[in-house]
């Protein structure tokens, strides 16, 4: 499309295949699909589609719904076969990941199938333009790709594209509205389904099965019932009717997700049923089509007295839903925050992950970059998110072992023609679904594949990319809030520093800093006792103040600002020297991008180069303000004499 950046499929991208002869077995809309594209490709470049002599096969093996397929080549012959549609199309984008080293030597048969089953972005997208958050909640890229003027698009070519960029990095799934659901979107389940309907035929093609998030208020909302309780009979048969009908104009729909007595949304609490109560409800309004429903497990008390050091909203998930374990239905799905918190820079991993045998759990990570500089900043998570999926949080097995509902992401996409607002913020919606399909997947080699596709192999470009971003999500940390401590953002909007910003709100987020020091003790001995409800290793890791991890100490420990880390540097030295240190880098980080002008489509470069321009002055007002603060609390000056305001 004209003036839309083809990000990580630009049209170079399929030489490799264009210019070949290629042969493909079997038929149906996704073999469609991959036939369209390869053929598109040879009309580029001059290949072919051909059935005898091929250098490029791919073959439907099978007519089940698998997503795996095995790539090999021997004899001059490239051959992907997949035993599904599914395996086929993802089979093709394997090859155009691997470009001409796809098409040279010889290599073994090699199987490919995706971790998780489900691979899901949620759009936190609003029908109706929201008076406080607008057409996109937490969107920094654009209004929304599916809804424009209180209604569907009527142009789909977009979300069509936006489809293939999905398929084409794993994803296989898609919630197109808000989980906070207001009156417009509420309708969407009901007399509205025809323009959920027009988005799943227009994402179907690649692979992609629509989710609707849903009031659990519904019944009353849109059925002019008195209640919503999960298990009176008339609201179990709304349900079924309900679903009954988008099943009728959506055969292939993908669920419902669910957010319940979570910030002021209603749920099963006011009939004093339990969530696994509601969640089973609408599971087995589902269960016939074979849909899931996804329950977020985001509920803790955000009316919290700050005066209250008891009361704590990192214990919330786990107190509620660990007594519910082995409760949920088979097709119920509890989503999890990958944090106890909501996506900090650093968190530790939920212990709720490793708490529920019984259930199925899907983690959910946020691609936007709410709390990590709202695609303003240069934030690659690509770290971050491996360092949950390999955290062992039984002590034995990974979260990305543990976890079989899937992996979910809220999207940071938008109708901006570059999708994600920054550029470079494509390469954490790439590497989400990257990690998605393979948990354990280095993600320094997912970075290296988005950059290739979306920027070309020039080994100084791809140089200057890979060290403006590889260590960009430690650089953020340096210069926002210190050793897990989280927040100290601007309330409401969540952007740029305001350290006491929540700190005597209700919304339980509180950093406790006074003159003596930092932190919040989230010890058993002393403090709220969340230490306690992570596995014995981690519980007794965490629990002393000396084996807790510097860049989690403030996390779970209050300590003195003269408390010596394990680097070797007290708490207050540390927060002025990572402070000083995250300018700097985003000062070489700018640097490294002017000096790559050349290499760069103008239009990309200028954009980058404005947001540069921004995240610079941010990072030194978060500099400034947060040096300043521990200063004038410590009484502590910089042992290297700089300048603290």
């Amino acid at each position: 499309m004209q003036g839309v950046d083809p990000a990580w499929l630009p049209e170079w991208a399929f030489r490799p295949i264009g210019t070949r002869r290629t042969l493909i077995r079997g038929s149906g809309p996704l073999v469609d699909t991959v036939r369209g594209e390869v053929a598109a490709a040879c009309g580029r470049f001059g290949g072919a589609v051909v059935r005898e002599d091929p250098d490029l096969v791919l073959e439907l093996s099978g007519d089940d719904d698998g997503e795996g397929f095995t790539c090999g080549r021997r004899d001059g012959c490239t051959t992907v076969t997949a035993s599904g549609a599914r395996g086929l199309l993802y089979g093709f984008f394997h090859v155009v990941r691997l470009g001409e080293a796809a098409f040279h030597g010889e290599a073994r048969p090699v199987v490919h199938r995706p971790r998780s089953a489900l691979r899901m972005l949620d759009h936190w997208d609003n029908v109706a333009v929201h008076p406080v958050m607008g057409q996109v909640e937490r969107g920094y890229a654009g209004g929304s790709l599916f809804w424009a003027d209180g209604r569907a698009r009527g142009d789909l070519e977009r979300v069509r594209a936006y489809a293939r960029l999905l398929a084409a990095c794993g994803i296989n799934a898609v919630a197109v509205n808000n989980v906070n659901v207001h009156a417009a979107e509420a309708r969407l389940l009901t007399d509205r389904i025809g323009e959920v309907a027009d988005l799943a035929g227009a994402l179907r093609p690649y692979g992609i099965r629509v989710h609707l998030s849903v009031t659990f208020a519904a019944p009353m909302v849109l059925g002019g019932l008195s209640t919503a309780d999960p298990l009176d009979a008339s609201v179990r048969a709304w349900w079924a009717e309900a679903t009954a009908r988008v099943y009728a104009a959506i055969p292939d729909f993908g669920g419902f997700v669910v957010k319940a007595d979570s910030e002021g949304q209603p749920g099963p609490f006011a009939y004093r049923r339990s969530h696994a109560d509601g969640a089973g409800m609408l599971a087995a309004a589902l269960e016939p089509y074979g849909g899931t429903v996804h329950w977020r497990a985001f509920v803790y008390d955000h009316r919290q007295d700050w005066r209250d050091r008891s009361t704590d909203r990192a214990r919330a998930a786990y107190d509620h839903f660990v007594p519910l374990d082995g409760e949920f239905a088979d097709n119920a799905v509890l989503q999890v925050k990958h944090g106890p918190m909501d996506f900090q820079v650093r968190e530790p991993v939920s212990p709720l992950i490793g708490a529920m045998p019984g259930t199925r759990l899907a983690v959910e990570f946020q691609v936007t970059q709410e709390y990590t500089g709202q695609q303003r900043h240069v934030c690659w998570l690509g770290p971050m998110w491996s360092e949950v999926l390999r955290f062992r949080i039984d002590g034995g097995s990974t979260v990305g072992e543990l976890v079989r509902g899937g992996l979910v992401a809220v999207s940071n996409v938008g109708d901006d023609p570059f999708w994600t607002g920054h550029p470079l913020a494509q390469a954490n919606l790439y590497t989400f679904g990257r990690l998605a399909w393979e948990p354990d997947a280095d993600p320094g080699r997912v970075l290296d594949e988005w950059i290739g596709l979306a920027f070309g192999g020039e080994p100084r470009l791809t140089a200057g990319l890979r060290a403006i971003l590889g260590e960009s999500w430690r650089t953020y940390e340096k210069y926002t809030a210190p050793l897990g401590v989280g927040f100290m953002v601007q309330p409401g909007h969540h952007y740029g520093p305001s350290v006491d910003g929540y700190e005597y709100s209700p919304w339980g987020t509180y950093h406790f800093a006074d003159r003596d020091g930092v932190g919040v003790d989230r010890s058993v001995a002393g403090g709220t006792g969340y230490a306690g409800q992570y596995a014995k290793p981690w519980a007794e890791l965490y629990e002393s103040v000396e084996s807790c991890p510097d860049e989690l100490l403030l996390f779970f420990h209050h300590v003195s600002y003269d408390h010596v880390l394990h680097s070797g540097k007290t708490v207050i030295q540390h927060i002025y020297d990572t402070h000083f240190e995250g300018v700097a880098e985003v000062e070489a980080a700018r640097e490294v991008w002017a000096s790559l002008a050349g290499l760069v489509d103008p239009e990309r470069h200028a954009r980058v180069t404005e947001r540069f321009e921004e995240q610079l002055r941010s990072a030194r007002e978060w500099r400034d303000q947060v040096n300043s603060y521990f200063f004038r609390k410590s009484g502590v000056p910089d042992e290297r004499g700089r300048t603290i305001h």
